[in-house]
């Protein structure tokens, strides 16, 4: 089993889902007592966040490529950049390391098409959904991006750096981002990628009527590429009828495409 280098902490909520999601994959897929071989670099998130907001991307950029440098130097055979809104740096990380770097935008791509859609939303902090790096990449696969209007983003991304980051999960803001898919869904999308790693502790495909894409359990399905694994690709995630919270701890996809 080749080793996983995860580059977390952006927030270490969401890491914490990949590193449970990994080690399920491979537990259900080789049995017995088996776990994920992986290295974990945790950054802190304050000093990230600062960056974001002042709109200094570059050198976040120069932090997260050092650090998965770092995780390479570890041992990492392959570095997964566990956010959403960090993959707006992702060719400063690629630049810097030599093994494989998984990109959640392939792994998400791969997804939807597998699926049979071609217009989706996104939801997801105000700079995915502002910003061209996620929204470029799904359309370079042939598929149409919904973004909220503007007052739907600014409600969404406040949800993700109020509450969900911190861990705080509110009913109320679970109906809102539901009337936010609504919304989306009148406009003609056929699906919703769920397009920050945190929102996946919010909402699943039974809380809205079309197939959800949550980037995150797409890409932790980056352990078939660990496995050696072909492609295989899953349908997407729609209402099921089970428990919601029992929904999400189960998801699993389709490997991602590597970057070199």
């Amino acid at each position: 089993m080749r080793t996983i280098g995860l580059l977390g902490g952006m927030s270490w909520e969401s890491s914490a889902l990949y590193y449970r999601l990994l080690n399920e994959a491979v537990r259900d897929r080789l049995g017995g007592f088996h776990s994920a071989r992986c290295i974990l670099l945790s950054v802190d998130f304050a000093g990230v966040q600062r960056l974001q907001a002042a709109g200094e991307w570059a050198a976040a950029g120069e932090l997260l490529a050092a650090d998965a440098r770092a995780l390479q130097d570890a041992g990492a055979d392959l570095v997964l950049l566990c956010t959403n809104t960090m993959h707006t740096v992702a060719d400063a990380v690629t630049g810097a390391i030599d093994v494989p770097f998984l990109h959640i935008g392939d792994t998400t791509a791969e997804a939807i098409t597998a699926a049979g859609l071609t217009r989706v939303g996104l939801l997801g902090t105000g700079y995915t959904m502002a910003q061209p790096f996620l929204v470029d990449r799904l359309a370079a696969a042939g598929l149409e991006v919904l973004v909220p209007e503007q007052p739907d983003r600014d409600l969404v991304h406040r949800v993700i750096y109020d509450e969900l980051v911190l861990g705080v999960v509110r009913e109320e803001s679970r109906r809102t981002y539901q009337e936010v898919v609504g919304r989306l869904v009148a406009r003609g999308a056929q699906g919703v990628v769920l397009g920050c790693t945190e929102i996946e502790l919010l909402i699943g495909p039974d809380d809205v009527p079309v197939p959800t894409f949550p980037t995150t359990a797409l890409h932790a399905a980056a352990v078939r590429a660990a496995l050696g694994e072909g492609p295989r690709c899953p349908p997407p995630l729609a209402s099921s009828g089970r428990d919601p919270a029992a929904g999400r701890s189960s998801t699993s996809a389709a490997p991602p495409t590597i970057d070199r």
